[in-house]
């Protein structure tokens, strides 16, 4: 009996592992000073049957928003999006100055070498969302800086 039991776990895990469509790879947090409320989480997301981001959380922060950034003339622009799409099989890339998860309201300050959680949630392309839970390593406040969140926000 023991050993039918561990091959029917290990069939509902490898079912519940099929079910993973979506990789998150190299998550990361900029750091911030001391007063700071915001700032931006980076990292390389892959769905494999593709879908879209539509949606982020985390205890540190009141608010977490998907954003974009793009250039209006001279002038670096930076706004929410209702989702990002992930095209199947292809890695997106979160990045300063590019597509990024912004984390608002910070509780706490982010300091590199602490851990901060991160809940993604992907609606695949049937419409089941998928929820990833991600841990990001806060890097220090200079990381990325080419393009970084001293850019002017748009209206949200």
């Amino acid at each position: 009996m023991p050993a039918r039991f561990l091959f029917a776990s290990a069939l509902v895990l490898a079912a519940a592992a099929s079910h993973a469509q979506t990789t998150v790879k190299e998550a990361w947090v900029r750091g911030t000073v001391a007063q700071q409320k915001a700032t931006g989480l980076f990292a390389q997301i892959t769905s494999a049957a593709g879908g879209k981001l539509v949606s982020a959380s985390s205890p540190v922060a009141g608010v977490v928003e998907i954003h974009e950034m793009s250039m209006e003339g001279s002038t670096m622009r930076m706004r929410a999006v209702p989702a990002l799409d992930l095209p199947a099989g292809k890695t997106v890339e979160l990045k300063p100055g590019g597509y990024h998860v912004m984390l608002l309201d910070l509780k706490q300050q982010m300091k590199p070498g602490d851990t901060v959680p991160v809940t993604l949630v992907v609606e695949g392309a049937d419409g089941r969302r998928e929820t990833v839970e991600v841990k990001a390593a806060v890097r220090p406040l200079t990381a990325g800086a080419a393009g970084g969140h001293g850019a002017q926000h748009g209206k949200h």
